[in-house]
């Protein structure tokens, strides 16, 4: 996979030189230069089609919205990695937290019933083989 991105870069980079070198050539245009100008046009179309066939490589990678807002706001993008993990993270402490006060809750409806409704605790129990948790 790695290979597949090295590529990519490759001709990105490639691409990015060549518009670059072509601004050049335009703000600074001789009719002289005329030839160089069509070379490196034709430069361009070819790094598209080699961009473009890259894309084929990479047609399953997706990529969130957020990464690039993150991009375009000057942002380094794996800050959204990490502020996703930190999401993560805390919303997986949140939802323990709610499922240690259900188990608790449950332990507790469970003992009360069984001092209210102890034969239908019992059976309750032999069904479903529940012990309270502690």
């Amino acid at each position: 996979m790695a290979e597949k991105f090295d590529n990519l870069e490759e001709h990105l980079e490639k691409f990015i030189e060549n518009i670059r070198q072509l601004g050049i050539i335009v703000s600074d245009f001789q009719p002289s230069s005329q030839t160089g100008l069509n070379q490196k046009l034709n430069f361009m179309i070819t790094g598209l089609q080699d961009i473009e066939k890259c894309r084929t490589q990479l047609h399953d990678i997706h990529v969130p919205l957020e990464a690039f807002e993150y991009i375009d706001q000057g942002r380094n993008p794996q800050l959204y990695t990490k502020e996703c993990l930190e999401r993560a993270l805390a919303k997986n402490e949140q939802v323990k937290g709610k499922i240690d006060t259900l188990t608790k809750f449950k332990s507790l409806l469970i003992s009360e019933l069984g001092k209210v409704f102890p034969e239908e605790m019992a059976k309750y129990k032999a069904i479903h083989g529940d012990d309270p948790p502690s």
